[in-house]
């Protein structure tokens, strides 16, 4: 049932937010340039790579040494309004059609977090990860890295439908409200180094 409701969901998204995501690759070029999307891979269900797609909300920008620079000077105006308002994350409708994601999962991190997990953080990767998810709607990236996982092993273990679409309203009214965009002191998460000794 879930993925139908994903293939369902997403398919209908895709038609109705085809004007919009028009519109967002427009803005995208004509701001930043090509490429228009941001690939990067990500582990999956069960660990296992994927190819993630966003709108780019950055540019390559390098230091005399060839070192990307720090996120908050290559964030674009474009991509801070893209960001506010999730646009960015709209190609990840066709992730969900692929198999390789659900609308609400944990989110997929990056790959060199994952020797860092703790035995009970690698549950969240009993799932398909989500373009939200419970950890999105109660915090987003205002929260620490722990208070995040405890939430993405909270779905994982409590997981029901009715539980999918609670998360996807409060994601709407998340996304209204420009809730939890940025963690304190960045414009985007923090590096994940590992959980702190006991947790």
């Amino acid at each position: 049932m879930k993925r139908l409701m994903d293939i369902v969901t997403s398919l209908s998204l895709l038609i109705l937010l085809s004007p919009v995501m028009f519109a967002v690759a427009v803005m995208v070029r004509v701001k930043m340039g090509a490429p228009l999307l941001f690939k990067q891979q990500r582990p999956g269900l069960d660990g296992k790579p994927f190819y993630l797609y966003k709108f780019r909300t950055m540019v390559h920008l390098q230091d005399d040494q060839g070192n990307l620079l720090p996120d908050q000077l290559r964030l674009t105006d474009t991509g801070k309004f893209l960001r506010r308002l999730s646009l960015d994350e709209l190609p990840q409708l066709i992730n969900v059609i692929k198999g390789e994601m659900s609308l609400v999962g944990p989110r997929p991190l990056l790959m060199e977090y994952l020797p860092l997990y703790t035995n009970e953080q690698h549950l969240r990767h009993n799932v398909r990860p989500g373009i939200t998810g419970w950890a999105q709607v109660n915090g987003r990236n205002a929260i620490s890295w722990e208070e995040k996982f405890a939430l993405d092993t909270w779905y994982v273990k409590n997981w029901n439908l009715f539980l999918d679409c609670k998360i996807l309203m409060l994601t709407i009214s998340k996304i209204m409200r420009k809730e939890g965009i940025n963690h304190q002191g960045h414009v985007s998460m923090e590096k994940f180094e590992g959980s702190k000794e006991g947790i």
